[in-house]
């Protein structure tokens, strides 16, 4: 009667599923159970209520064994359950960050609300140590924000009026006021769950692969089964039925797919789990798999090894000639001009706290340069051939020019009255974390290419300095895709790193597409995977936890075939000719359940998975300031 109770009462499951899915030609792990299980109990019963119709020696019951079996597997679920709810932690971790309230501004007063309340456009207030509540634009104060859980970088972000805050950072020692900008569901915490959560849902091609197996396994095993039964009944010794029957039961619960089925699911949910701590999404879960295939890693120069903004990097001044005062009059012509190149001129004089004065009389020179009158001097700034044009000599500014040239820089002259007076380098700097990426790269056993609208001989320079493997120069935006088909057409893997728009195409046509974070909102979405932070370290990182992920999987799934191979076998009995070892059905549901724990067990070391490149926190603030320069950090 017990064992009535716990199979047709917690154990009726594996028959209401069990047996259709038999019926349909398409047996599962519940069928072999329900099978098994019941082949046990008709059995006992028939021993129990009807003895005189079976042998003597064959009147054997194995209520206690339907009874355990059904209980081992349900408590081998229930822990199952439980790991199952650890690797999901990632998400639960994410909503976490999400503040449940927010001070807002509302008919002049500033009241305690729901986010679920915040509107677009509400001015909202948030004071040291809370959280943003939701995306928006500071508005007034500064602080140092903690973004660490949006972009897995320790450093914190100094946040002024312009500035953009984030749902779910952390404010630090200031007070900030910031209009909201996006709410519920379209704030980028949300946007980062949702990706995460379709992620965790992907199935990759490998998963494919192994339901082929399991559809095919199932009924070999059923098979299997019956034959081990048919081989007892002839060749057993007595009570050969009652061998038969604990062997063939044996095969069909020992034989159960669980670990199978689980091996790359719960792998997929704690490896993308931890990339989206790590500042690593998966807008796709196919490209974990696709990304570790990669050989090659093509990488788009402008904002993604570069800050993607001009600088002034050098400015020597000819004899006579003083270099503040120089840059005084330079950048106050600059001023006059749009072009990025004067842009960064302006910014180094204000960076340097230098006034600039009034101008006269400017003129843009075009294809050469401009020229302006300044507190009564002539000022003249182009390139080399205004110079020449203008038979101003350029004397030993000319070799330095060119050097810098070399350097991958742009050098432009500047003349006073007449006579030449310095010569200034701009350039798009190179990002720090970039040479220390691209070695990383190289250790993952990839090849980098740069692919850029740059003249042949600034990007070799670049490619140089920065170690890297190929480059395709004097590209224009529309050729890319071409490119790219041209880089892989060797039957090579590639990964893109891009984040402009222009880039969208290229990010759709390659292997893998990866978007900067701090990109526009066309390549992120026509990438596979999107960085938080701003440079390749971000791209070092999702390479590690593509490969730690599709290796745990592969270990789950060798454990898994490996365990099916050697137990069933064990199961129906290849040993008791020898050493007269048989498997008791008990410890065939033990030893199914346990190989489903080793699985989920195993996956669950992804959560430990540290990052190749991470930023180390700086010792002061001001450290911090300079780590955030750029814009694209």
């Amino acid at each position: 009667a017990l064992t009535t109770i716990v199979l047709f009462g917690p154990g009726l499951r594996f028959y209401t599923k069990g047996f259709p899915a038999l019926f349909k030609g398409s047996p599962d792990m519940n069928s072999l159970v329900a099978l098994g299980t019941s082949a046990a109990w008709i059995y006992s019963v028939i021993v129990t209520f009807l003895p005189g119709i079976l042998p003597e020696t064959a009147r054997h019951i194995y209520f206690e064994a339907a009874a355990v079996i059904v209980t081992l597997i349900l408590l081998g679920r229930y822990l199952e359950v439980r790991a199952k709810g650890r690797t999901g932690e990632a998400i639960r971790k994410l909503v976490g960050l999400q503040a449940k309230t927010a001070r807002v501004e509302r008919d002049g007063k500033v009241v305690e609300l729901p986010i679920e309340e915040i509107v677009l456009g509400d001015i909202i207030h948030v004071r040291p140590g809370e959280k943003i509540p939701v995306d928006g634009d500071v508005l007034t104060g500064s602080s140092y924000v903690d973004e660490s859980m949006i972009t897995g970088e320790p450093v914190p972000v100094e946040k002024e009026e312009g500035t953009l805050v984030v749902g779910g950072t952390v404010n630090g020692t200031g007070a900030l006021t910031f209009k909201a900008t996006k709410v519920g569901d379209d704030t980028m915490l949300a946007q980062i769950i949702k990706m995460v959560e379709q992620a965790q849902g992907a199935k990759l091609p490998i998963q494919a692969l192994v339901d082929k197996i399991t559809a095919v396994f199932v009924p070999i095993v059923m098979g299997v089964a019956a034959l081990t039964v048919v081989v007892w009944l002839i060749f057993g010794p007595d009570p050969a039925l009652t061998f038969a029957l604990v062997a063939g039961v044996s095969v069909l619960i020992i034989a159960c797919p669980c670990a199978m089925g689980l091996a790359t699911p719960t792998s997929i949910m704690v490896g993308t789990g931890r990339a989206a701590e790590m500042g690593v999404l998966f807008r796709k879960g196919d490209a974990l798999q696709s990304l570790q295939e990669a050989t090659i890693v093509a990488v788009d120069k402008t904002g993604t090894l570069t800050l993607g903004r001009p600088e002034m990097t050098d400015l020597s001044v000819s004899d006579g000639h003083d270099r503040d005062e120089v840059l005084r009059l330079v950048a106050a012509v600059e001023t006059t001009s749009e072009h990025p190149i004067a842009e960064a001129i302006v910014r180094a004089a204000e960076g340097e706290g230098i006034k600039l004065p009034k101008i006269e009389d400017f003129t843009s020179i075009t294809g050469f340069g401009v020229q302006a009158r300044v507190e009564g001097k002539n000022v003249l700034i182009g390139a080399d051939r205004l110079m020449v044009r203008d038979k101003i000599a350029l004397g030993d500014l000319e070799a330095q020019g060119d050097a810098l040239g070399k350097k991958g820089k742009s050098p432009l002259y500047a003349a006073i009255d007449g006579k030449i007076a310095a010569v200034i380098a701009v350039a798009d700097p190179i990002k720090q974390s970039t040479p220390e990426a691209i070695e990383a790269l190289h250790k993952l056993g990839l090849k980098v290419a740069m692919i850029t609208g740059d003249n042949q001989g600034t990007a070799e320079a670049i490619a140089a300095d920065l170690g890297i493997d190929h480059v395709v120069a004097e590209v224009l935006p529309e050729g890319k895709v071409e490119t790219l088909e041209g880089l892989r057409s060797g039957g090579e893997k590639l990964a893109f790193v891009g984040d402009g728009i222009n880039d969208a195409p290229a990010l759709a046509v390659a292997d893998v597409g990866i978007a900067i974070g701090t990109g526009t909102d066309v390549a992120i979405e026509a990438a596979d995977v999107v960085l938080m932070s701003g440079d390749l370290k971000g791209v070092v990182n999702a390479f590690h936890i593509s490969k730690r992920t599709m290796s745990n999987i592969r270990q789950n799934l060798f454990w898994a075939f490996a365990y099916n191979t050697v137990l069933i076998p064990v199961a129906a009995g290849v040993l008791y000719p020898f050493w007269g070892i048989t498997l008791s059905p008990m410890l065939a549901a033990a030893a199914m359940g346990l190989s489903s724990v080793f699985v989920l067990t195993n996956a669950l070391r992804l959560r430990w998975v540290r990052p190749v490149m991470q930023e180390r926190a700086p010792s002061t603030p001001k450290a911090s300031v300079t780590m955030q320069t750029a814009p694209a950090e």
